[in-house]
């Protein structure tokens, strides 16, 4: 059977839909704020352990300098660049299926990116030294070095970030414009600052909308360009298994697979929590699995290109990563990647009929996001435990300093996610009306546009 878009309510029941996570609180939303907030607290507290004591608590060494942090920076920041990204890539594409997604999506931006951009402070070790990162000439005439990752990194998290933030902010004006028509007090100030002084007109539709264009349109070579960033970290080196100049699509896509599925994770909780059933529907999770379909397929082009190109070249030090891969102590971990990633993923989301299977989804999107973080260390570890001469291999194994500060990532991002929540409307309402308006005109002109979406 054919799915179809969802049949919208009134405008006024949109508005008390949407707008009631905003006025209610539940003793769920106590439980889960307090645990988020109770994993990021431990995982700050690790992260001054390790300031005051020094590196040695954790189990880089050498040769292994890079360990589950640098695994912990490249997952984040995979998850930040694909829901901005994605975002602005329907946009552009005008898919109208959209709507009620894209504000889950910008606001999984900008917290993972916050997440992300906190490990290279983390392993610098002495984090009161990030100053040397910041381009500007110091007071002790030192330059910053173009040549150098953390730079690199720096200037990229930075740029996507604001961007973000913007991309995040513009659209919803119009939401707490509305939100301020039904607040009273303080809380009706500061909707009011945050809505600029927004009452609809046609000109403010029309520098909205070409506002919102235009940074789409810019925040597509950032986004692409920030990932790729990260993928020459390893590709410029000389190390084994690392340079290969396949790293900067290869990295971006599996941002986007797992930037898609944690949208999918995300959408399956809003729904339920927040009663979205109307608004977000099978229709939709239809079509994000089937983009989702389409990133494993291209991932998995991605990493075959990769292996066969070094499993063909058959050079010894290339040889000894894929033996400790393939058949040495990260064998089951190479196989929950694989089978999360490729195996179980593309048969699965191949049928309609699991793919409007919202919990199945949920479970598989969160198994892809686990075998996403174990390929992101199978980048990290594997390449360096066997680097050089024999005589200096040796074993690396986290430490619970490091388990710590992988728990504080994801602690700190539902921690925001949920404080977002009762901030901002996870739906855009004026996208919501656009949206029923889409439906029953087919055609959507700019008088609609400006009628539809104007803030009562």
């Amino acid at each position: 059977m054919k799915l179809h878009p969802p049949e919208l309510p009134a405008d006024e029941q949109i508005n008390r839909d949407v707008l009631m996570p905003l006025f209610t609180i539940s003793w769920r939303w106590w439980v889960m704020l307090t645990l988020a907030a109770l994993g990021f607290l431990l995982g700050l507290a690790a992260w001054c352990y390790m300031m005051s004591t020094g590196m040695w608590v954790t189990g880089i060494h050498r040769p292994v300098m890079w360990g589950v942090l640098i695994a912990n920076y490249v997952f984040w920041v995979g998850l930040s660049n694909s829901g901005t990204l994605f975002s602005a890539m329907l946009r552009l594409a005008g898919a109208t299926w959209r709507r009620p997604i894209t504000r889950a999506a910008e606001a999984m931006t900008v917290f993972a990116l916050l997440m992300a951009a906190q490990f290279p402070l983390i392993h610098l070790g002495r984090t009161w030294f990030f100053y040397y990162m910041i381009p500007y000439a110091n007071q002790r005439g030192l330059w910053w070095n173009y040549a150098s990752p953390l730079t690199w990194d720096l200037t990229a998290i930075m740029s996507y970030l604001t961007g973000s933030l913007v991309y995040l902010y513009l659209p919803a004006v119009p939401d707490f414009a509305i939100v301020r028509d039904h607040c009273r007090g303080l809380r009706r100030k500061l909707y009011g600052i945050l809505a600029l002084g927004w009452r609809g007109t046609r000109q403010q539709w029309h520098s909205l909308n070409s506002c919102i264009v235009i940074l789409a349109i810019l925040l597509l070579p950032v986004a692409v360009s920030m990932h790729t960033i990260v993928s020459w970290d390893f590709g410029v080196s000389l190390t084994p298994g690392w340079h290969t100049s396949i790293f900067g699509p290869y990295f971006v896509v599996g941002a986007i697979y797992s930037g898609i599925a944690l949208v999918i994770t995300l959408l399956v909780v809003i729904r339920r929590v927040c009663k979205f059933e109307k608004y977000i529907t099978p229709y939709h999770f239809d079509k994000l699995a089937k983009v989702l379909l389409v990133a494993a397929l291209v991932w998995f082009y991605l990493w075959f290109a990769d292996y066969i190109t070094a499993w063909y070249g058959k050079l010894p030090e290339e040889k000894v990563i894929m033996d400790i891969k393939n058949a040495g102590p990260y064998f089951w971990l190479q196989l929950t990647m694989m089978l999360g990633n490729t195996i179980v993923a593309i048969p699965l989301l191949c049928f309609r009929k699991f793919r409007t299977n919202l919990w199945a989804l949920f479970a598989l999107t969160i198994f892809i996001n686990i075998a996403m973080w174990i390929e992101r260390f199978l980048i990290v570890v594997p390449s360096l435990v066997q680097k050089g001469p024999s005589y200096s291999w040796s074993i690396y194994q986290a430490t619970w300093v490091e388990w710590l500060l992988t728990l504080y990532p994801f602690a700190g991002f539902c921690m925001f996610y949920l404080l977002f929540a009762k901030l901002a409307p996870l739906i855009g309402i004026w996208e919501i009306r656009e949206d029923k308006v889409a439906y029953t005109t087919k055609k959507l002109g700019v008088g609609e546009f400006s009628a539809i979406a104007q803030v009562e």
